[in-house]
């Protein structure tokens, strides 16, 4: 099976697997790792958002436009980031790191 790491906003690093088929986000889920996602991954907010490692970044499905406007809502955008919704495992993302912002912004509360 897969996997992929999870590196927290102090540096810490955890491996877990990463069926084929399901997001990052689900996978967070799955590990109880610190991803909110209030919108459920329906992309309507900005929580699940992760920093990709730039190694991993090009082998990514592009960016969305939807995807676009609402990255554009979250804390501590960087040329990387996306959102954990949005990626999908695949056998070619088999070792994807992933960075968690250090803050996130729910706009569905404010």
């Amino acid at each position: 099976m897969p996997q992929m790491t999870f590196i927290a906003a102090d540096g810490s690093r955890r491996v877990v697997d990463a069926p084929l088929g399901d997001s990052v986000l689900d996978i967070a889920h799955e590990n109880k790792i610190d991803i909110e996602g209030a919108c459920e991954g329906s992309m309507a907010c900005s929580t699940c958002h992760v920093i990709i490692d730039k190694k991993w970044y090009r082998r990514l499905e592009e960016v969305s436009e939807d995807e676009e406007d609402m990255l554009d809502l979250a804390f501590g955008l960087t040329r990387t980031s996306r959102l954990g919704c949005q990626i999908v495992i695949t056998e070619e993302l088999d070792g994807l790191e992933v960075s968690l912002p250090k803050e996130t912004r729910n706009m569905l509360l404010d």
